[in-house]
């Protein structure tokens, strides 16, 4: 459905069962589940579906490593739960969205003959505790096997390598197709809409103040109950609820930085144990590039966090600690930045312990909450939040019990890995373009091919497999209004390259003008705001 529509429906009168805050992945995890139970759901998200976190992660989609290495360390029951959570959803997570995920292969590179037993057994406790859900099993590599592997590996020093195997997915596009299954199932999702107040009646929270970012307009919305899942900004509307609350987050920051595919194979990561102050890295294939990350530095909750310079520093220094290659910054293509929540659980008696799982709080006046956890497992935070949902709000779900186990997301039902050929085939596409659409939209991408012939069919930029129809399709079928919304996160354009990205604003720009009908003034802003995310921070 388009924006209009959607618009109507939240401005009709209507009283929804639920409304959730936040268009991350867990505020889209939330909305399908609670949508597939049978229940009335509004969607609401202040900037784009993904904006902030949920499209900046290492595009893995694991258990956690270094969660289990603590939860052996420490025999700490939490941090296995988690990681056995994790595994759990991976499995999930693949199957569910077979075109936006997919099996990957890690080797973890040894120096220290020390290191070898201690580092395979722990990926071997790993493949373990994945049970039937496993999706590969680890195993030693000689220094010749790990240097055909990752050939682009530091030789000097080098005794042996472990391979395992975790997953991989595109987060932007993931929690979008989260957002329009939830639409298919009936839920009403709006982006560019931010929630601007908590409204009460007999003393209860009783729906939100919502306010239009693109014109301005607001309006009052009613429900029997309201989600906060704003991620990072999950106590901004938790002060909107009450002005006196305890403050549950604070942040870290994480930087990635794309370099060109040279410094990586097509199929296989690589995973540094542990640097020079004991974090996990990660050098990994995405998207015929190099993704380095990520780095974990206290930081100010901002929506749009700007990269340091010392994160940087810090990535180039550990890649040619590990590589045979000298990476300077000039080979940086792309770098940006994202939030990582971290929740302090109001219910435990030392509070200022950090929950490594997530939370779920409700106020005394009704607000619900839920914070923390990871991408991985946004389906089981949104089953818990759901549960919990129908329990305080006294809501009459038509199927009590979680429905999205087995629930496809859009573009993953009718799927063929090898529907490349097909569309080649019938279409006449060049491989890369045929292939890069195949695994990004999945059983929808012959819909954008036909748009591509009837006159989009031009790439964007050169040396990139993106298309000019894919700017029609993204406004007609996935509600993107701004020209960041296409560029960062319905193609992955701008988190590739920043360059390419500014080459390609202009044509995107008209393209977007003469369907959505923008005047020049729009034009203007649409330029600055691109620009802005471009050179400050995505």
């Amino acid at each position: 459905m388009g924006r209009a529509e959607n618009l109507h429906k939240l401005k009709d009168g209507s009283i929804f069962d639920l409304i959730v805050i936040g268009g991350g992945a867990t505020g889209c995890g939330v909305a399908l589940d609670a949508v597939t139970r049978g229940l009335k759901v509004a969607l609401i998200e202040k900037n784009d579906f993904s904006e902030g976190t949920s499209s900046r992660s290492t595009k893995l989609v694991h258990g956690g490593v270094r969660y289990l290495e603590m939860a052996v360390k420490k025999l700490d029951k939490v941090q296995y739960h988690l990681v056995k959570d994790g595994l759990r959803e991976r499995f999930v997570l693949l199957k569910n969205a077979r075109h936006l995920s997919n099996r990957l292969s890690l080797v973890t590179p040894l120096y220290r003959w020390v290191d070898v037993p201690y580092v395979f057994a722990g990926l071997k406790l790993y493949d373990i505790l994945s049970g039937k859900r496993n999706i590969g099993h680890s195993r030693l590599l000689s220094r010749k096997e790990a240097l055909r592997r990752f050939p682009t590996l530091k030789a000097e020093g080098l005794k042996a390598g472990v391979l395992y195997y975790d997953g991989q997915f595109h987060d932007a596009r993931m929690a979008l197709s989260l957002a329009l299954t939830a639409e298919q199932h009936g839920a009403t999702i709006i982006n560019h809409v931010a929630v601007s107040g908590i409204f009460k009646e007999s003393g209860k929270v009783a729906g939100a103040e919502l306010t239009d970012s693109l014109t301005g307009e607001s309006w009052q919305l009613k429900s029997r109950g309201v989600i906060n899942a704003a991620g990072p900004f999950a106590d901004q509307i938790r002060i909107m609820d009450n002005p006196e609350t305890q403050r549950i987050l604070s942040a870290s920051t994480g930087i990635h930085i794309v370099l060109d595919k040279r410094f990586a194979p097509p199929d296989t990561g690589l995973m540094i144990p542990e640097t020079e102050d004991g974090r996990v890295l990660f050098v990994l294939p995405w998207e015929d590039h190099a993704l380095v990350g990520t780095t974990d530095e206290p930081a100010e909750i901002t929506e749009h966090p700007q990269p340091l310079e010392a994160e940087i520093d810090y990535l180039l220094r550990h890649v040619t600690r590990y590589f045979n290659l000298q990476v300077e910054k000039s080979d940086i293509k792309s770098v940006w930045s994202g939030l990582r929540p971290l929740v302090s659980d109001p219910k435990a008696t030392d509070t200022a312990k950090l929950a490594r799982d997530h939370v779920i709080e409700v106020s005394d006046d009704g607000l619900l909450t839920i914070a923390g956890g990871k991408w991985t497992t946004y389906r089981k935070m949104a089953l818990d939040t759901v549960d919990h949902a129908i329990k305080t709000f006294s809501l009459a779900a038509s199927k009590p019990t979680c429905q999205t186990e087995d629930l496809p997301v859009v573009g993953s039902a009718d799927y063929d890995e090898k529907g490349d050929l097909e569309l080649s085939k019938k279409f006449g596409l060049a491989a890369d373009l045929a292939a890069y659409l195949n695994r990004t939209y999945g059983d929808q991408a012959e819909q954008v091919t036909i748009l591509a012939k009837e006159g989009g069919g031009a790439r964007l930029v050169e040396n990139h497999p993106v298309l000019e129809a894919e700017i029609l399709y993204a406004v007609r079928y996935e509600l993107a209004e701004r020209v960041i919304d296409v560029l960062a996160r319905r193609m992955p354009l701008a988190l590739l390259d920043t360059e390419a990205t500014r080459v390609a604003v202009p044509r995107v720009l008209e393209i977007m003008a003469e369907e959505l009908g923008w005047d020049q003034q729009r034009c203007e802003l649409e330029t600055q705001l691109t620009e802005k995310r471009l050179t400050e921070a995505l």
